[in-house]
């Protein structure tokens, strides 16, 4: 079978989303992934995602969402002990999903109201990549005590907002990487044109991936350790700043 970069009611697409939904949702309940609430949002966003944008892309949030669990879930009851854990047993809610995924869901949106599923796909990768980018360095670095502040380079406690250690940077790196490969791959698969120079698109997703880390630990620095917006807020900004960067280096319209 030829796969294409054509996204919403194609027959192939619909058939290959509405499949990974449903294994999304078994996998999601068994694996206690995400909880019901959490689950049956991923599965509205996700469908959202695959009709707006492709089935590729779908599969390229699931990637993000199971990389996410399995870093929460590392060293689990190390994080547990130190008050660093999400939920019971490392599953996340509907406000985790939205805050992850909304920013990939508009660049769907976009992509099927402009029918450009080709332009967006990097715009699509990197907001993914500053998602996974920012879940791994704080999975990945929670238990790292060389913490610094983000504003001032001066050290501070483990778990305030803002700070960043040499596990979590390196993490963040590999979190960011390793959505560049997957999207890479998604990508020769069905012959995007944004992978006309692989090399150059896997640079580019793995570096704005990283630097929305460092955005969203900035906003938490200065916005969320003030009490002015929320960690789902700060963590949407940052996606959404990746998601900018790459419209500027892809242009959405050509000049």
């Amino acid at each position: 079978m030829e796969f294409e970069m054509i996204g919403g009611v194609d027959q192939t697409n619909l058939v290959i989303s509405l499949t990974l939904i449903l294994i999304l949702i078994i996998v999601s309940r068994v694996r206690h992934i995400l909880n019901e609430a959490g689950t049956w949002a991923a599965a509205a966003l996700g469908l959202g995602v695959a009709i707006g944008g492709h089935w590729t892309w779908l599969v390229i949030l699931l990637s993000f969402l199971c990389a996410g669990f399995a870093a929460t879930r590392w060293r689990y009851e190390e994080k547990r002990e130190q008050g660093f854990h999400e939920g019971d047993e490392g599953e996340r809610d509907w406000t985790n999903v939205v805050a992850n995924g909304g920013v990939p869901l508009i660049v769907s949106i976009l992509a099927i109201a402009t029918r450009d599923w080709e332009t967006l796909f990097p715009v699509f990768a990197a907001s993914v990549a500053v998602a996974a980018s920012d879940t791994f360095a704080s999975e990945f670095g929670a238990l790292d005590s060389r913490v610094y502040m983000i504003t001032t380079m001066k050290k501070c406690e483990q778990g305030v907002n803002g700070g960043f250690s040499p596990n979590g940077q390196r993490a963040a790196f590999l979190g960011a990487l390793l959505i560049a490969f997957i999207a890479t791959g998604l990508g020769l698969l069905v012959g995007a044109d944004a992978l006309a120079d692989p090399i150059e698109f896997i640079l580019g997703v793995t570096l704005i991936g990283f630097i929305g880390c460092q955005i969203d630990s900035l906003l938490g620095a200065v916005l969320e350790n003030r009490g002015y917006i929320g960690k789902g807020m700060v963590n949407t900004l940052a996606i959404a700043s990746g998601a900018m960067i790459a419209c500027y280096l892809h242009p959405i319209i050509p000049l």
